[in-house]
């Protein structure tokens, strides 16, 4: 049996149910349904037009449909408010990034109402989808002119004045120059814009020339170019609204990025955007086309307005490139370009080596106290952390840290790659930086290797016992196997180290942007305590080592922390650090003596470490250098030449990549 078309879906059965008598919510769901059925399957632009052809067709050979169409009509206009669909449709109700994401989410998840006099949400249950917006822009001048005679056709008995669509753009104009001056005047973006903007004060008179457009628009006897004149001068002041809130972008860059202060600022501009459409529509001289761009316009707005992830991005790209800003400028103090520095870069990653050596015996001296999870994992990622931190105020290193500092450094430099040997040089800079890697890696491995074997020895001479039990030496081999998980947990601990990096970019972002370093200089009541001269130099020393606490105290709380709630919700990830684990196996093998080297077990277990240290490296750097290149909006590079240029000196000279070149003379 044929499945017969719903009533409410077809033309016939939609002219029948039109009442303009009927109540709210069904009057509104007439206008739903007509839409649907425009759509259709919402897979063809000319099919959907061509129904609009046969509704205005169907419509103009019947009068009694016409007066009911002409009275539906009428009553939604008096009754649902068009003017929050044109001033407020697609901004923030609130101020306010945190709960403008709870609003989208209430949007997306919570299904809307048709009983309602808010016209907005009316326009997202009617027009829902970028389709719409397609069909509305197809529609010709014709067609608008016919649908718009039919809605609402002009009385030559009565006076001419402003249609009813010219007062709802007056209105939605005012209810957004009102929402332009509030944000305009608030203390915390006013006192952040240059000194010029302040003194020109361009958000004083906005309103008083909004008001003389309307008087202009309102009064019978008004005259184009006086009309004109007005229009000239809004848009003149909304350009200079404009600038003077684009002149906080630059203190930003000065003093560090407020990602809630970037969603006011971005809501302003596209509120000043949309006053220049409503006054494009309020002076066209073809209101049925103007009105038709609009709406098309705002379902787009209206597909914008349930995108969680085009909030986030666009809200968070600021901060993201000063992150990556921040520590391009910290990674470049981990490139080494000549002997000296890879000399100086050995020695600090062999002191780094040193210190963690300390940090994997106390780490199984720790495990002796068999704490539960959380604590076991807290008290881990102390020791993990005061390692760090004092690597970090003793200027040594630790290799896996470096790649997420240096990759934004990295990325910068493609913005330079059209200059004349840009490519060769962008060349050099890889080689300098793999090098780099390896002298920090080599520095760390080799150093915390032996020094374990030797702390271990001396705590078995003096104790008569071995550092590690028999059966946690067996448990690292087995942990650390090659063909076992290491690989993942090393893959996901260089996630864990380029989410170091972000915070720590993130923390020092705070600190400038809230001027704490001068506050800790000249604030009165920590002056009189620490004196002027220590409170300078403890403002300097936290200015200067601020991102480093930052990310070493993260990552050393997520390498214990993150392993136990993972083992919480049952997940089962652990995390691989190369040169922790190198220490391990030292110590493992310090236990078992000289019979591990016959153990197919330790050379298992030694086979992962270089690829450890790989996907450590590798993974971290790749993260970071991704989002650099996002953030600094590099684009257009032709990576074809880079990888070509790269290979050509793998050929060439491959040890550039693992030692400096000489001098020569």
């Amino acid at each position: 049996m044929k499945k017969q078309p719903h009533p409410a879906y077809d033309l016939p059965g939609l002219l029948a149910r039109l009442d303009p008598a009927a109540d709210l919510a069904h009057r509104h769901l007439w206008l739903i349904h007509l839409l649907d059925w425009v759509r259709g399957k919402s897979d063809s632009i000319p099919a959907a037009v061509g129904r609009v052809q046969l509704f205005l067709d169907a419509v103009e050979t019947r009068p009694d449909v016409q007066l009911r169409l002409r009275a539906w009509w009428a009553t939604l206009v008096d009754q649902v408010d068009v003017t929050t669909l044109l001033a407020d449709f697609g901004f923030a109700p609130r101020t306010a990034l945190v709960s403008e994401i709870s609003e989208r989410l209430r949007t997306k998840f919570l299904p809307g109402s048709p009983e309602t006099i808010d016209a907005s949400e009316l326009f997202m249950l009617a027009l829902p989808g970028e389709f719409d917006a397609q069909w509305l822009l197809a529609l010709d001048e014709a067609q608008l002119a016919r649908l718009v005679a039919l809605l609402a056709p002009a009385d030559p008995d009565v006076h001419t004045g402003p249609s009813r669509w010219h007062k709802a753009l007056l209105d939605a104009i005012t209810y957004c120059a009102g929402q332009i001056l509030s944000t305009g005047f608030a203390p915390e973006l006013r006192l952040r814009m240059s000194e010029s903007a302040r003194d020109a004060q361009p958000f004083h008179a906005l309103i008083h020339d909004v008001e003389s457009l309307r008087v202009e628009v309102l009064l019978a006897l008004r005259t184009p170019d006086r009309l004109n004149d007005a229009a000239q001068r809004l848009r003149e002041r909304l350009e200079a609204c404009r600038a003077a809130a684009s002149t906080v972008y630059t203190h930003f860059e000065d003093n560090g990025i407020s990602v809630g202060l970037v969603f006011r600022l971005r809501q302003l501009r596209e509120r000043i955007l949309r006053v220049r459409e409503l006054l494009d529509c309020l002076l066209s001289p073809k209101p049925p086309v103007t009105a038709a761009r609009l709406l098309a316009h705002l379902v787009m707005v209206g597909q914008e307005r349930r995108s969680l992830r085009a909030l986030l991005a666009s809200n968070s790209s600021l901060l993201a490139a000063k992150v990556a800003e921040r520590s391009a400028e910290t990674g470049e103090h981990y490139i080494t370009r000549n002997a000296a520095d890879y000399r100086s870069m050995v020695g600090k990653a062999a002191g780094g080596g040193a210190l963690m050596s300390v940090t994997t015996l106390v780490k199984f001296g720790l495990h002796a106290l068999a704490l539960s999870a959380f604590w076991g994992g807290f008290i881990a990622g102390v020791n993990y952390a005061v390692t760090f931190v004092l690597i970090q105020l003793l200027h040594l290193t630790v290799a896996t840290k470096q790649p997420a500092m240096t990759a934004p450094a990295m990325a910068a430099k493609l913005k330079e790659l059209d200059a004349s040997g840009a490519i060769e040089s962008f060349v050099d800079e890889i080689t300098h930086l793999v090098r780099s890697q390896v002298a920090a890696v080599l520095g760390n491995v080799l150093v915390v290797f032996p020094a374990v074997l030797l702390l271990a020895t001396a705590i078995a001479l003096a104790t008569g016992a071995p550092a590690i039990s028999e059966k946690q030496a067996l448990h690292v081999f087995e942990s650390l196997h090659l063909l076992g998980p290491s690989l993942f947990f090393a893959a996901f601990t260089g996630v864990l180290l380029f989410a170091s990096s972000i915070i720590a970019g993130w923390a020092e972002n705070w600190f400038v942007l809230n001027r704490l370093d001068s506050a800790l200089h000249y604030n009165p009541r920590i002056t009189r305590w620490l004196g002027a001269e220590r409170a300078a130099r403890w403002a300097r020393f936290l200015r200067e080592n601020l991102s480093g606490f930052a990310a070493n105290i993260s990552l050393g709380f997520m390498l214990g922390l993150v392993p136990a709630f993972a083992g919480f919700f049952g997940l089962g990830l652990d995390v691989r650090h190369v040169t922790l684990s190198t220490g391990q196996v030292a110590a493992a093998s310090a236990t078992l003596g000289i019979g591990v080297l016959h153990m197919p077990a330790f050379w298992w277990a030694v086979a992962s470490l270089p690829l450890l240290g790989a996907l450590n490296v590798t993974v971290s750097f790749y993260l970071a250098f991704s989002l650099a290149l996002r953030a600094q909006n590099v684009s257009g590079v032709d990576r074809s030449h880079i990888y070509r240029a790269i290979r050509v000196r793998l050929r060439t000279a491959p040890l550039s990549f693992f030692v400096p070149a000489r001098r020569t003379a």
